[in-house]
């Protein structure tokens, strides 16, 4: 009985695969509300910032530097939080002072609050102070789910100009479950940075780039190595494990499996990659 137990039942029923189906899309619809409504507040956050560096007349009271200031004294304040840069500081003032009404992110553009930073840095810095043109890409960003470096393409290709479009009217809609915009917003180091998560968030991110290195360069030896897959599924009995990386090499007919830490190494590493092969 305990080893019926552990075996998936087959369900034959298409009500349960639906309802399945359903758990799965409002799980992701929560989690990109959810990370709307931190972004949000981060956005605000950036925005008050600058209102208040505006406001003060900071650069003028405090002289030219005032932001190397503010952020070894923000840093220092709160060290668990890397969003406060000399460059972001800046930022936020141009933030503010493209959108000087409070009206415009909370009632006029909803969506706005939606877009994560990093897509409105690549604004602050490409429109020049045009608050028509930035409603433009942030309108198309969100019905289209552009990624940041979609974003860039097109701004690098002067959509705005060559359309001539002129922002009327926002829908207030989600961005889709698998769009890239969904996924970037999800996974906003700024969100993580704000929430104190930067840590977990880093690992994953060194991570990844690690990996992605590795696979550049095996597949640069040109000697017989060909990609299987990422966080490559392997089947022990009951238990699901995951490779990092699995390469086939045609030469020698083998299998080659990468498995990267950015922990001090464990003897229990070597378990692992010896389970895997």
């Amino acid at each position: 009985m305990k080893e019926v137990s552990k075996k998936r039942l087959p369900i034959i029923d298409a009500d349960y695969r639906n309802w399945i189906g359903e758990l799965k899309r409002r799980y992701r619809q929560s989690q990109i509300k959810a990370a709307i409504r931190v972004n949000s507040e981060l956005i605000r956050f950036y925005w008050s910032l600058g209102r208040d560096i505006v406001q003060m007349k900071s650069e003028a009271r405090w002289g030219s530097g005032f932001y190397e200031r503010l952020s070894a004294d923000l840093s220092e304040s709160l060290p668990d939080s890397k969003g406060f840069s000399e460059w972001n500081l800046r930022h936020a003032k141009q933030f503010y002072e493209l959108f000087p009404e409070n009206e415009i992110l909370e009632q006029v553009v909803p969506n706005l609050l939606s877009v994560p930073w990093g897509h409105l840095v690549v604004l602050l810095k490409k429109v020049k102070g045009d608050q028509t043109k930035a409603l433009f890409y942030i309108r198309k960003t969100i019905e289209n789910n552009w990624s940041r470096a979609v974003l860039l393409n097109f701004l690098g290709s002067h959509l705005y100009e060559r359309t001539a479009n002129v922002v009327t009217n926002f829908e207030n809609t989600l961005p889709k479950e698998n769009g890239d915009l969904a996924r970037q917003l999800v996974k906003n180091p700024y969100n993580f940075d704000f929430l104190q998560m930067t840590e977990e968030y880093n690992e994953r991110e060194l991570k990844d780039a690690l990996l992605a290195n590795l696979q550049k360069f095996l597949l640069e030896l040109g000697t017989g190595f060909a990609f299987v897959g990422r966080e490559y599924r392997l089947n022990l009995g009951d238990t699901d494990l995951y490779a990092d990386m699995l390469f086939y090499n045609t030469k020698i007919h083998a299998y080659v499996v990468v498995e990267v830490k950015v922990t001090p190494f464990k003897p229990d590493y070597v378990g692992q990659l010896g389970t895997y092969v």
